[in-house]
C-alpha cells in the first residue's frame, strides 16, 4: 500500500479483448510527467559554471596563500584551510566536472571546464596574494 496522499485518478472506460462483454476500468494518472531537465537547470549550471565557481575559487586562492605565505601555522588555521581545500574540492568535483560530465558526456570536456573554471582562477588568485604580498 502506497504512503502519503493518493493521487487523483482519472477513471476512463476502454474496450478491451478480454471477453466480448467486458468493459475494464483502468487507472490512468492525470498529471503530465516532469521535463527531465527544467530550464531552471541549465540556468543554474552556467551560473555556478562562470560565475559562482571562479569568484569562490579566486577568493579562496587568495587566503591560501596569504596562509602560506603567513608564515602563521599554528592549529586553527590550518585546520580552517583544510576544510576550505576539501570544500573547493567538493565544490569543483560536483558543480562543474559532474554537471559537464552528465551534459556533454566527454571527460575531456569536463576537465577542460575544470581548468577554466576552477585551477585557472584558484591561481590568480593565488598570484595577486603573491603580488600583493610582495609590493
Amino acid at each position: 500500500m502506497p504512503r502519503g496522499p493518493a493521487a487523483p485518478l482519472d477513471i476512463r472506460w476502454r474496450k478491451d479483448r478480454i471477453s466480448r462483454c467486458c468493459w475494464l476500468v483502468t487507472p490512468e494518472r492525470s498529471s503530465r510527467p516532469h521535463p527531465a531537465h527544467p530550464a531552471w537547470h541549465h540556468l543554474f549550471a552556467h551560473v555556478v559554471r562562470y560565475g559562482l565557481a571562479p569568484a569562490i575559487l579566486s577568493i579562496s586562492g587568495f587566503f591560501t596563500a596569504n596562509f602560506l605565505a603567513s608564515g602563521l601555522y599554528t592549529w586553527p588555521r590550518t585546520s580552517r584551510m583544510l576544510a576550505l581545500c576539501l570544500t573547493l574540492l567538493v565544490l569543483s568535483y560536483e558543480f562543474v566536472y559532474k554537471e559537464q560530465c552528465a551534459r556533454t558526456g566527454s571527460k575531456a570536456v569536463a576537465r577542460a571546464a575544470l581548468f577554466y573554471s576552477c585551477a585557472i582562477p584558484y591561481l590568480v588568485g593565488m598570484v595577486l596574494m603573491f603580488a600583493l604580498w610582495n609590493w
